[in-house]
């Protein structure tokens, strides 16, 4: 049995004409022997309407009450769309996470999937041809429905096609790939015909939108070749594959920007074994999650500790380090959210120097000041002022000549 997964966000099935967009889309690997399972996601803006709804009957809704809440727009994408296919002729029915055994923990909101029960769709394909799955929900041990956040969508497909071992998944968008840097900074931006799984899931978490980052997790650690397209065009798009030797020739694979970033200072924090852990500790406890960390050199027993975090948990870190900050006399605290991220990211790193001090060069010749800067084998990060981030991406990706095929 030939398995195709196809996943199909929330503009792909917005309305009517855009479900028959996407039959369309599912009659293809139809018709080349493939049995199908379609995942879509809520219909554009209902996600947001339907939080918008709980706010306005809750100060503080209840994270499983949410998710209960939320995960209808799934339902009714699937729901429309399975009678749409049987209209048409195609032997279909919509899946939700508990009839498929999507199981995942207990994280309201922001669950993770722990197994998925692939025996039971392969026996709903003796029956049907298209198997149309609800994205973006699992069901936690207690039996209750979780939600996987935001872009869950894309992590369920990925899922369920190494659950399946498909022999393919497609992620169908309203972009036809990956692109050098977003297409709406740089207009000379240049799709990529393929991208390793170490690069996307760095470009992912450096702030690329176009695949979320916990589904290229689950392609890595299964192999799952991913090709991501648009639903709109028939133009091919980006294969995420392993890497190979060919990839290794391009020095860049493209630049990033990341506007969900904070940045905090502890002034004339003690300089001793323990501190950092105290610093640390309490907000890895808290589910805040720390991206770039500078600490000064010391100066008479003190020293300055600067770290980011996503905006929206900007003030709950403060209210963390606030608990030390009372504890520790002499230490000031600051912090500032117009700040913004630029990355570039490339396997070609791993053989080519001199990368660092040309970016660096090229943010030099816009006046841009770097406040931080983080690196990794295929990546270099720079913190700088919001206010330069367009100028900042466009002027990476003229220095590196992003827009033109490297050889």
């Amino acid at each position: 049995m030939k398995i195709m997964v196809q996943k199909f966000g929330g503009t792909s099935v917005a309305d009517l004409a855009c479900m028959r967009r996407v039959l369309d889309k599912v009659r293809v690997p139809l018709g080349q022997g493939f049995k199908v399972v379609a995942v879509l996601s809520a219909r554009a803006g209902e996600t947001n309407r339907l939080l918008a709804l709980a706010d306005e009957w809750s100060p503080a809704p209840d994270p499983a009450e949410c998710d209960a809440l939320i995960s209808t727009g799934e339902q009714v994408s699937t729901a429309l769309f399975a009678m749409l296919l049987k209209d048409a002729g195609i032997k279909a029915r919509s899946v939700l996470a508990f009839q498929a055994g999507i199981l995942t923990n207990a994280e309201y909101g922001k669950a993770r999937i722990a197994s998925i029960d692939q025996a039971a769709l392969r026996a709903m394909f003796q029956e049907h041809d298209v198997l149309v799955a609800a994205g973006f929900q699992g069901v936690s041990p207690s039996g209750r429905i979780s939600t996987l956040g935001r872009g869950g969508s894309d992590t369920s497909a990925v899922a369920i096609a190494a659950a399946l071992k498909a022999e393919m998944c497609e992620i169908y968008t309203d972009v036809e790939g990956v692109f050098t840097a977003d297409p709406n900074i740089v207009s000379g931006a240049r799709k990529l015909e393929r991208i390793n799984y170490d690069e996307m899931l760095e470009m992912a978490s450096m702030g690329a939108k176009v695949l979320e980052i916990r589904s290229v997790e689950f392609a890595r650690k299964y192999s799952v070749p991913v090709h991501v397209r648009s639903t709109f065009t028939d133009a091919p798009g980006t294969l995420l594959i392993k890497e190979d030797k060919k990839m290794e020739n391009a020095l860049l694979s493209g630049v990033t920007q990341d506007k969900d970033q904070a940045r905090i200072t502890l002034r004339a924090c003690p300089d001793r074994p323990g501190v950092s852990a105290g610093i640390f500790g309490p907000l890895a406890e808290a589910g805040i999650t720390v991206d770039m960390i500078v600490q000064n050199p010391s100066r008479d027993g003190v020293t300055d500790v600067t770290f980011t975090v996503s905006r929206k948990d900007l003030k709950k870190a403060l209210a963390e380090v606030e608990k030390l900050r009372a504890r520790m006399e002499g230490m000031e605290v600051l912090h500032d959210a117009g700040v913004c991220k630029v990355s570039l990211v490339g396997v070609g790193m791993r053989n080519h120097s001199g990368i660092a001090a040309k970016a660096f060069e090229a943010l030099a010749g816009e006046n841009i000041n770097i406040l931080m800067i983080s690196t990794s084998e295929i990546k270099i990060s720079c913190l700088i002022e919001e206010k330069y981030i367009e100028l900042a991406v466009r002027a990476l990706h003229d220095a590196f000549e992003l827009g033109h095929v490297q050889r």
